[in-house]
């Protein structure tokens, strides 16, 4: 199973999401992988989610490849950014698409954390070189 499939069956299992509570509407996703268009719809009424694998109407239709999408469900790319890039192509309603990239996952914060120890350790690294007396 992709890291997107198993977002969209979380999607599924979890039903709802209090930060939709005012969103109503459907957006589908075009997952391109070459030739193959993967096609998930997502109907969202005050926060009840329903997701459905397949095509189907909608007001907002999203389309990204199988690359960005895999690296969106992973946390590892901003939507916006990947908006901005030209990456994502939004069809209809941004505001919604905005909303809905809510429900994609952050950078996890132990990379966040995991990037700054090393700074902090090539910092400190630097500074023990610049002065070697330092701290003993």
């Amino acid at each position: 199973m992709t890291a997107t499939s198993a977002f969209f069956e979380q999607l599924t299992a979890v039903g709802h999401d209090p930060r939709l509570c005012k969103v109503r509407g459907s957006v589908r996703f075009d997952i391109r992988d070459g030739e193959q268009v993967e096609q998930w719809l997502l109907d969202i009424d005050h926060g009840q989610m329903r997701v459905t694998q397949g095509a189907g109407p909608a007001g907002t239709v999203i389309t990204v490849s199988a690359e960005v999408a895999e690296a969106m469900t992973r946390g590892e790319m901003n939507g916006l950014a990947a908006i901005i890039r030209g990456d994502i192509l939004v069809d209809g309603d941004i505001g919604l698409a905005m909303r809905v990239g809510r429900l994609f996952p952050k950078a996890s914060e132990s990379q966040e954390q995991a990037g700054s120890g090393s700074r902090a350790q090539a910092d400190s690294g630097s500074r023990e070189q610049a002065d070697p007396g330092r701290g003993k």
